[in-house]
């Protein structure tokens, strides 16, 4: 009995492991259970025993991708206590980490229109990013339209969208990148 558990266990990592690989490269979307059950050696019947839906198979993608490849952890942050090299730690922390995971947070982005259970999955990353900043607002003393275009500035800055616009798109390291999101945080702090 344990060695089947044991067994059913490894051909369901396997499945997961084939359904990390093929998002991260073709995205949901365009990810077929049969190419699923092909990559990882099985039949479809048996990645539908493992996962009978789409909600089973990408919660269990979610759980594995997140567990390898973690958030960068903000409370290390809050230690900071000069608000503009918080900051600065901050994003570099979190270009690195869209560096390392560009290509499947473009395929999550990009398929999340098209694949609904992607917006419940992107939650707890858009949750992820609203405590970031409100770490990296805390302590600007800042007040109306001051705090309103700094807040906004934060968030761009912190959006995945940004990173990829100034390191792959205007190929900037992610040093450069950062320093220039921080300027833009720091423009917007000091608008009248």
């Amino acid at each position: 009995m344990r060695r089947r558990a044991e067994a059913e266990a490894r051909t369901r990592l396997r499945i997961t492991e084939s359904a990390v690989a093929l998002h991260g490269t073709l995205g949901p979307a365009r990810t077929s259970i049969s190419a699923i059950a092909e990559h990882a050696g099985v039949r479809r019947s048996t990645v539908y025993r493992h996962f009978p839906d789409e909600a089973a198979l990408l919660g269990a993608c979610s759980a594995h991708w997140i567990a390898a490849n973690p958030l960068p952890d903000h409370e290390r942050w809050t230690a900071i206590a000069d608000v503009q090299e918080r900051l600065r730690a901050a994003l570099l922390d979190l270009y690195a980490h869209y560096r390392r995971t560009g290509q499947m947070m473009e395929n999550l982005l990009r398929d999340e229109p098209v694949v609904p259970i992607l917006g419940e999955l992107l939650g707890g990353y858009r949750a992820y990013l609203e405590s970031a900043r409100a770490a990296l607002m805390a302590g600007r003393g800042l007040r109306g339209a001051r705090r309103r275009l700094t807040h906004a500035a934060i968030g761009h800055a912190l959006a995945f969208h940004t990173w990829r616009s100034l390191a792959r798109e205007q190929a900037l390291a992610d040093r450069e990148a950062a320093a220039l999101a921080c300027a833009m945080v720091e423009a917007a702090a000091k608008s009248r």
